[in-house]
């Protein structure tokens, strides 16, 4: 695989040693958490005065949420709801903003531009979206015309990782793409619009999209690099030439601030960022799933509550357990129904699948268990893997879920220690190591590296939200030892790879650190 896969190996974490990084964290250079473009005009957005009608279980029901209109009022509830701030904490002099998408150590690489053709309150062109303060900042003017929704462009700041990860840093931001593509569906949905990823917009095409492209505006501060574009609303999206040559001519402004005074330089990142650049016009492979029942309901809490309220739990109490109905729920909302959030995001069948370390689910012996997200991947699965695993049927599982017991052990230790010996993958109802096919990342092929990073990261997104709905909360973990799990599991070659650790249970709340409102310093706000 070359560049990429010499990457993969470089960054692989092992308990003899951990990849490179910094050894240790230079608060001097910490970065901004929030990009701005000093000199654009900008557009205040109202704030979501109490909650959305839409309840969390309407979301899996097709219809049960009525469209809204597309307006500067509904579309900055689609940004709060997704990309907002959730929380402010506090401890020791020490302030900072939670938000409603998660983050590798909360550093927050993704950027977000709204791109809208004139609407209700809001100017055509292309807008970058400041959380802090909830407004837009008008990148470029341009005369679009098209109707029926909105595009949304995801970048990553690759050094917002790096300087606290290093080298491992670009895996986490494809995870933090998937986490926020996620986030993005589920508020889409809360207001009844659906949402697609389009597959003619190549890197290249991104960066022009968004002007990350014109290195004037980014002279001295931290360069972005391309991820993916959404259309939100109905009906057909505009063509990528199209919205392009609108673009043309069209006159810029602002410039992008310095995140950190000073850098250390990460060359392996660059260098896999460019060999995994991906092209326009990719087909996903089609999926086989088709005709799985509705999900059964789980909450009616409000989804705008239920998102706000999310949080990376930092312990677990080594007690509390889930029932299995809620178990079968969690993963049941991990199978593709492409009319459902986050599914509609990818029309392509899932390339990643789950090895669960269960410990405490009332029915269920606790062991090692995996579900098959594609039920076409079973055969791969069960052949790469020991020949001695059981692959048994679960009791009372739904027959429409692929899960199946491998081994009925206590593996607490074991998920702590493959977890770089974190015990929050111990003390959990179980956790999870997400295996992501891997060997159709080739040389012709290499984009699909950073997709398989991407996917698992939408999995998680699914796993926190359906954690707060079953109430308990999640976390993703990005620290383990990648190979000692293959090893573990048997895995015959590079077929399929770790890329993504999670984990669910009863969280320990940290009564120390204080809790401020989000947007308390723009109270004034609200529609």
């Amino acid at each position: 695989m070359g560049a990429v896969g010499e990457y993969h190996e470089r960054s692989k974490h092992r308990p003899e040693r951990y990849a490179p990084g910094p050894g240790r964290l230079d608060w001097a250079t910490q970065p901004d958490p929030f990009r701005r473009y000093d000199g654009a005009p900008g557009v205040d957005l109202p704030l979501l005065a109490g909650e959305l009608p839409a309840r969390w279980d309407d979301l899996f029901t097709p219809g049960a949420v009525a469209a809204q209109p597309l307006q500067r009022a509904t579309l900055a509830h689609l940004l709060e709801l997704s990309l907002g701030l959730a929380a402010w904490k506090s401890y020791g002099g020490s302030r900072w903003a939670l938000r409603c998408n998660p983050s590798s150590g909360n550093l927050h690489p993704t950027e977000a531009y709204l791109i809208c053709a004139e609407l209700p309150g809001l100017p055509a062109g292309v807008h970058h979206y400041q959380p802090r303060d909830h407004r837009l900042e008008q990148r470029a003017s341009a005369s679009f015309a098209w109707t029926g929704g909105v595009l949304v462009a995801l970048t990553g700041i690759h050094w917002r990782e790096a300087w606290k990860y290093g080298v491992r840093a670009f895996r986490y931001c494809q995870h933090d793409c998937g986490h926020a593509l996620a986030a993005m569906a589920y508020a889409a949905a809360a207001l009844g619009w659906r949402v697609r990823r389009l597959d003619d917009w190549g890197d290249d095409k991104i960066a022009a999209l968004t002007g990350i492209d014109r290195p004037a505006d980014f002279a001295g501060a931290e360069p972005e690099a391309p991820e993916a574009v959404l259309w939100i609303g109905h009906g057909a999206p505009p063509r990528a030439r199209d919205v392009l040559a609108a673009l043309a001519g069209a006159a810029w402004q602002g410039r992008a601030n310095a995140l950190s005074a000073g850098h250390r330089d990460w060359p392996d990142i660059p260098a896999v960022a460019a060999a995994t650049r991906r092209p326009a016009g990719v087909d996903a492979p089609a999926s086989s799933a088709a005709g799985l029942p509705a999900l059964a309901p789980v909450s009616p809490v409000p989804v705008s509550r239920l998102v706000r309220r999310r949080r990376s739990a930092q312990a677990f109490d080594g007690a509390t357990g889930l029932s299995s109905a809620a178990f079968f729920r969690v993963l049941d909302a991990l199978l593709p129904r492409p009319d459902t959030p986050p599914w509609s995001l990818c029309d392509g069948a899932p390339q990643v699948h789950l090895v669960l370390f269960v410990h405490r689910v009332d029915g269920l012996s606790p062991g090692i268990y995996c579900l098959a997200r594609d039920p076409a991947a079973l055969p791969a699965l069960r052949a790469t893997m020991r020949p001695d695993w059981l692959w048994a049927e679960v009791p009372g599982c739904p027959p429409h879920l692929p899960l199946f017991l491998l081994a009925a052990l206590d593996v607490k230790a074991f998920a702590a220690a493959a977890s770089c010996h974190q015990d929050i993958a111990a003390d959990s109802a179980f956790a999870v190591a997400m295996l992501a096919r891997f060997d159709d990342v080739t040389d012709e092929a290499p984009w699909r590296y950073g997709e398989r990073f991407r996917e698992a990261g939408v999995v998680g997104q699914v796993l926190y939200l359906e954690a707060e709905a079953a109430g308990v909360q999640g976390t993703g973990i990005g620290c383990y030892f990648d190979d000692a799990v293959h090893d573990a599991l048997g895995l015959d070659g590079a077929r399929f790879q770790d890329l993504y650790h999670f984990t669910v249970g009863g969280a320990r709340v940290d009564a120390r650190l204080a809790t401020e409102p989000p947007y308390a310093h723009l109270s004034a706000r609200s529609a």
